[in-house]
């Protein structure tokens, strides 16, 4: 049976890569404090060179590789932070590294982790295809597989954060962590119990993906579809990660989609910080169950920072609508000259800037002479748009404004 690292390995591996990776910041947020009704402090691994927790594992492995295992390299399977993480170090070490990525993988990250120096093999539509390729080019060509989670070295890189944690922060009672494999928080809850035996550690995944809490709580809740936490997105968790989790780890939480997308909004508008769905998931477990929270003195980890710029913005905009500062309206109208300019007025009335407009005269149940006006608009605030539907309807036009969920 794998040995399960203890508090001495996570001590060793701290030791072990000091210097070569960031002592990222924990720092307590008065405003998230303040909307959660809790003392919050996040701990800032998106501020990693890989913008990502994962080089803490990858380097405690690689560090500890014989000349002989350095000298074939290395391989692993990944499509995001691991593979980086592997690479960035590996050629800091001098080791060839073999990442396996999915062909559907976005060429953006495939050239990311190539930037690093490794091989990139694409194979498969999923990871589980690119894992088992990857474990084929270990035994063919001799290379060493460094596993992104399942791994007691791994996990021991992976716990030096909750040394970090808990000697700027000792007062923390709660440490909330994301769950995906595991390694993570299994490193985490290990170092905290042993440190501080009292501490209450909560895993989170995302609702869509409830792998681990399936596992220990011996449910069977569905896995699958798109989630913005894809660095979470897994639906079979490690065997020795299960171990110490059942052992250590007080609860499993579930979050969703739209929880973690307000977490991520927050963190740009208020820390002003890039953070990616898996992220931002503990946050996001906070801020959704605050009542679980309130009044305790909570440290979360912000395990990455990797999201792509297009998705960011999709993000940033729908949380924008959530507020109530943008809407798209269906006005209906007659279709006649000062129709138009009719509606526009209301909306320099009530200050209310209009982005983008179109008319729908065809596909509508409306009769012939009659229109319908679609408008995406922005406010100062949602009052803003509520008084604009407001006047509108009183002037006689029916409204109808489109929602998210």
């Amino acid at each position: 049976m794998t040995k399960i690292p203890t508090l001495a390995d996570i001590y060793t591996a701290a030791d072990r890569i000091a210097g070569a990776v960031v002592r990222t910041p924990t720092n307590h947020s008065r405003t998230l404090s303040e909307i959660a009704g809790a003392e919050i402090w996040l701990k800032f691994e998106n501020l990693q060179f890989t913008a990502a927790y994962k080089e803490r594992g990858a380097l405690n492995k690689l560090l500890q590789l014989t000349e002989a295992e350095r000298a074939r390299g290395v391989v692993a399977a990944s499509a995001g932070n691991h593979a980086q993480a592997v690479a960035y170090h590996g050629r800091r070490l001098g080791i060839p590294v073999t990442i396996v990525m999915p062909k559907p993988t976005p060429m953006v990250k495939v050239s990311q982790t190539e930037g690093h120096g490794a091989t990139v093999v694409l194979e498969g539509n999923l990871y589980d295809e690119a894992y088992a390729h990857a474990r084929k080019l270990e035994a063919e060509q001799g290379l060493l597989f460094v596993h992104p989670f399942d791994d007691p070295e791994v996990i021991a890189g992976q716990g030096t954060i909750a040394l970090e944690m808990l000697a700027d922060a000792p007062e923390l009672d709660v440490l909330v962590v994301p769950i995906g494999g595991g390694g993570l928080i299994s490193g985490i809850a290990t170092a905290a119990k042993a440190i501080k035996p009292g501490i209450e550690i909560v895993g989170v995944e995302a609702e869509l993906y409830p792998a681990m809490k399936n596992v220990i709580d011996q449910s069977n809740l569905p896995s699958g579809g798109d989630t913005l936490a894809e660095g979470i997105a897994v639906k079979e968790p490690g065997h020795l990660t299960r171990r110490i989790v059942a052992e250590n780890v007080d609860r499993i939480e579930l979050v969703a989609e739209r929880d973690i997308e307000h977490a991520v909004a927050l963190l740009v508008g208020i820390e002003k910080s890039v953070v990616e769905g898996a992220g931002a998931a503990g946050l996001a477990c906070i801020l959704a169950k605050p009542d679980r929270f309130k009044g305790r003195k909570v440290g979360t980890v912000l395990c990455g920072g990797n999201i792509d710029t297009h998705l960011l913005a999709n993000v940033l905009v729908r949380e924008l609508v959530r507020c109530g500062r943008i809407a798209r309206l269906r006005i209906n109208a007659q279709d006649r000259p000062g129709a138009l300019a009719a509606i526009t007025a209301i909306f320099f009335e009530c200050g209310v800037n209009i982005i983008e407009t179109n008319h729908h005269r065809i596909f509508t149940r409306l009769p012939a002479k009659d229109t319908v006006v679609e408008v995406e608009c922005e406010a100062r605030d949602a009052e803003a748009i509520d008084r604009l539907v407001g006047q509108l309807t009183d002037a006689g036009f029916h409204v109808e404004r489109a929602e998210l969920d």
